[in-house]
């Protein structure tokens, strides 16, 4: 199913079918700041396993990120976080980036394998950020990959759906997206470091 949803102020009637979807194990798409994404609900063992499947992959192989709506949500999922570095995601988010952060004991090794660390977004895009606030947890999300060698990242809702529309519950119309992934710091170490030039510049 195509469901357009207002940028600035999706309808609660629709917000409703698309969290009673992801409360059911679904995996729909969605608009961010960036690219669209394939996501589900971060408890969602079921939907992880699909999400993996239509990726071909397993899902310790694939480096999901965690979509959150504001920086109390990352707490859900990080270890703690030193000072510098909350003062530096305050000063960022929500936007275009994406900040690898140490993981706590509640992300499932399910999705992350032996891998300490985790990838956390707060999307600068207003219907994201209502279905995460609706939903009351994060969500695990994947980026969608066009099949043309040239063409990195899909942006055409109806594309995305044309193409997914077997595959997933949901395809969010949230306009066109845009085509340049979110920019990676790598905030594990004891400095910051830019690991992808994506959209956005990056305040220390």
């Amino acid at each position: 199913m195509l469901l357009p949803l207002h940028a600035k102020n999706p309808n609660p009637r629709d917000l409703k079918k698309v969290i009673l979807s992801l409360d059911n194990d679904g995996v729909i798409i969605v608009p961010t700041d960036t690219i669209y994404a394939m996501v589900c609900k971060m408890d969602s063992k079921k939907g992880i396993e699909r999400m993996s499947k239509i990726m071909g992959k397993k899902p310790e192989k694939v480096f999901y990120s965690i979509l959150c709506s504001d920086l109390s949500n990352i707490s859900e999922v990080t270890a703690p976080i030193d000072k510098n570095i909350f003062r530096m995601l305050k000063n960022n988010l929500p936007g275009p980036f994406t900040f690898i952060l140490k993981a706590n004991a509640q992300v499932s090794k399910y999705f992350i394998g032996n891998r300490k660390t985790i990838g956390i977004r707060v999307p600068d895009n207003n219907i994201t950020q209502a279905i995460i606030q609706e939903l009351g947890t994060p969500l695990v999300a994947s980026t969608i990959h066009h099949d043309d060698e040239i063409i990195e990242y899909m942006t055409d809702p109806q594309e995305i759906y044309e193409k997914f529309e077997h595959q997933v519950d949901l395809v969010i119309d949230g306009g066109a997206g845009g085509n340049i992934p979110s920019t990676i710091i790598d905030c594990t170490a004891d400095d910051p470091e830019i690991v992808r030039e994506g959209k956005g510049l990056v305040n220390f």
